[in-house]
């Protein structure tokens, strides 16, 4: 899919996080990438083969109680 003239990341590697944006829609929370790649803003993706890679979000700092 990409025509750069050096290649993004294909749809199926490790940093295809990496490939250049084609299309942005921040009030839809969404980015289409050159590889065909769905970016959404919770970090969520859909692949063009159509698996969905579920959001990573960091978790919630513990707070505890100081003695």
């Amino acid at each position: 899919m990409c025509q750069h003239e050096t290649a993004c990341p294909a749809a199926d590697a490790a940093d295809r996080d990496a490939a250049r944006p084609v299309a942005h829609r921040p009030e839809q929370g969404w980015t289409l990438l050159c590889n065909g790649v769905l970016l959404f803003d919770d970090t969520g993706e859909l692949l063009p083969d159509g698996q969905v890679v579920a959001p990573c979000r960091p978790l919630a700092p513990q707070v505890g109680n100081a003695a």
